[in-house]
């Protein structure tokens, strides 16, 4: 994207920063960060961070990184608003900000650790600050909504060939393996997150870890993959059953399972709270004996990252609006035995909503 999309995202930010009092926000997740600069989508792990955005209320911004990222920096910011530090950085940007910020500084602290709060905090005003920058991410803008299409036509046309490439006698494992191939042959730069690939009473653990487990000519197969294409994540779902003589419980859990998502999406429409969506389906469920068979949400926001908000539970009171997209993913789970789930993605429209 180019330098002016990040920009206006930022200026988009600074009337919430005024709003709020604040007179800098310090971004410290890796999304929000990219979401912002275009620096740096992901972090290397939970303990090594590649950096962090002064976000300041009259305009004055900084990249904060160490010298290992100074040239890809130096790509996407004029050199006077980055700041380079070494080693572990927090004392060094605390100085940055004694310097720059005379008011508080807001910080999200489900993206700040306890130590780098420690070693940031000294002599500052810091304020939690929430999850300012998830408000603005909630809502794609149009060429997000676009990579978000393409990102899940992919992820589409791989579940419409998992019939022919789940074969007898593969593992688990393997077909995970072939997923990730397929997508990385069509241009998708990594998966969006750990393939899920469970066989019978594997597909009963939602987050499955794929193993030595092999598909048979009869069994259930339950498949949840996402890739990441251009920055953008798609997730879906499918489970069916090998074979030509499916087990009559699996049918009637997979049909209640799609009955059950097509009237939470039919519900989807502007001004309703994520937690009706979810009651449509969960209520449906349970009408029909299954409800302690569904237990889990019944989906999530996507974008840069596989979760982000709004999620579609029992207790989310965010109200649904244009733009938004979504996951819609009821599954029955019968331990032992199989797991039945199936997920869309899905865009919040003007009157509606529409399934990608």
């Amino acid at each position: 994207m180019d330098r002016s999309v990040f920009e206006r995202r930022r200026e988009k930010l600074r009337p919430l920063l005024r709003e709020t009092g604040l007179a800098a926000l310090l971004v410290t997740l890796d999304a929000d960060r990219f979401y912002l600069s275009g620096f740096e989508l992901h972090d290397a792990q939970i303990n090594e961070s590649s950096g962090c955005l002064l976000i300041t209320a009259d305009g004055r911004d900084t990249l904060c990184t160490d010298h290992r990222f100074a040239a890809a920096a130096a790509r996407l910011w004029d050199k006077e608003d980055i700041f380079l530090y070494r080693n572990k950085g927090m004392p060094q940007v605390n100085a940055l900000l004694k310097e720059r910020v005379s008011g508080e500084i807001g910080f999200d602290p489900s993206a700040l650790s306890v130590e780098a709060f420690e070693l940031l905090g000294n002599g500052l005003r810091l304020r939690k600050a929430g999850d300012l920058v998830a408000e603005l991410r909630v809502v794609k803008e149009d060429e997000e909504i676009r990579r978000l299409e393409n990102s899940c036509r992919l992820n589409r046309e791989l579940m419409d060939k998992l019939p022919g490439m789940a074969r007898s006698g593969m593992t688990e494992a393997c077909l995970a393996r072939e997923i990730e191939r397929y997508w990385r042959d069509r241009g998708a730069e990594e998966l969006a997150f750990p393939s899920i690939v469970a066989v019978d009473g594997n597909a009963a653990l939602p987050h499955a870890v794929p193993g030595p487990a092999e598909i048979t000519d009869s069994c259930c197969l339950l498949v949840d993959a996402g890739c990441r294409l251009d920055g953008y994540c798609s997730d879906q779902t499918r489970t069916l059953w090998t074979g030509d003589n499916p087990d009559a419980l699996f049918v009637s859990d997979l049909e209640l399972v799609r009955e059950a998502q097509e009237r939470a999406i039919r519900g989807i429409r502007p001004g309703i709270a994520a937690c009706e969506v979810y009651k449509l389906a969960a209520a449906f469920l349970a009408g029909k004996g299954r409800g302690d068979l569904f237990t889990h949400g019944l989906g999530h926001g996507i974008g840069l990252q596989t979760h982000e908000a709004p999620s579609l539970n029992a207790n989310s009171e965010k109200v649904l609006q244009p733009g938004m997209v979504l996951t819609v993913e009821p599954g029955l789970y019968r331990q032992g035995r199989h797991g039945v789930r199936w997920e869309y993605m899905v865009l919040v429209t003007e009157d509606g909503a529409r399934v990608l």
